[in-house]
């Protein structure tokens, strides 16, 4: 197996990891202990279940650590390509990251607060829930905010894969579409309240679910087997 190959494999195993342990602390966590219009519930779902919410942090941190590695594996198999792109690419991932990590402290504050007694004490339980709930309402927020470069590293990325010349040319396309998809979520939700229950809201996140998936199943599986690697490329 050639090192291009190997790189490519690597890539595609840590884009795996990192879609996996996204969708663990994004997604599976959240739907079983948040309830947004409940602080009550939220409390006695968290006190209930603490195991679960910090997994959901080590879910969260190895999350960002997989996506670091990623765009470290990702810029030397494409830099060849076009290293201005690539170091693009790799900084959008870099800012993000350290915001991901400061963000993250919110929840250490909420394991703080249902972990300390004189806090249980001080404080009367309405007190308590709304504290937690402010702190989980700070860490969606920077979620958001990190929305932004989620989405923007993807169009350095996707015009690497589309000109690679050994990867598929459609999943660079839904790469590059899936960072605007990004953008408008971030924008959609901060600036109308009802978007999240749109249609268009489902829909705009597509071409993006499509392209990730897409690209990380292609690395996984196919690497640059039976792919001709390009000598050089300027544009």
């Amino acid at each position: 197996m050639s090192t291009h190959n190997q790189t490519a494999r690597l890539a595609g195993f840590l884009y795996l990891l990192l879609i996996v342990s996204g969708i663990f602390s994004l997604m599976v966590v959240p739907s079983k202990l948040m309830a947004w219009d409940s602080a009550a519930q939220t409390f006695d779902n968290i006190t209930n279940s603490l195991l679960l919410f910090k997994l959901g942090i080590v879910g969260g941190i190895f999350t960002f650590l997989s996506f670091l590695a990623l765009a470290l594996v990702l810029y030397k198999l494409l830099s060849p390509v076009n290293k201005t792109y690539a170091g693009i690419m790799l900084v959008l991932v870099l800012v993000s990251i350290p915001i991901s990590f400061v963000n993250m402290l919110h929840k250490f504050s909420v394991l703080t607060l249902l972990g300390r007694p004189e806090y249980l004490s001080n404080l009367d339980t309405i007190q308590l829930q709304n504290e937690m709930m402010l702190h989980l309402e700070y860490y969606y927020n920077g979620i958001q905010l990190s929305e932004i470069f989620w989405g923007l590293w993807l169009l350095p990325f996707g015009y690497l894969v589309y000109k690679s010349g050994f990867l598929p040319k459609l999943l660079g396309t839904f790469l590059m579409v899936g960072c605007f998809g990004y953008l408008i979520d971030f924008l959609g939700e901060f600036l109308y309240p009802f978007y999240s229950k749109t249609a268009f809201s489902d829909f705009v996140s597509i071409p993006g679910t499509i392209g990730e998936f897409g690209i990380c199943l292609w690395l996984l599986i196919m690497g640059t087997t039976k792919i001709n690697w390009p000598k050089k490329s300027n544009s």
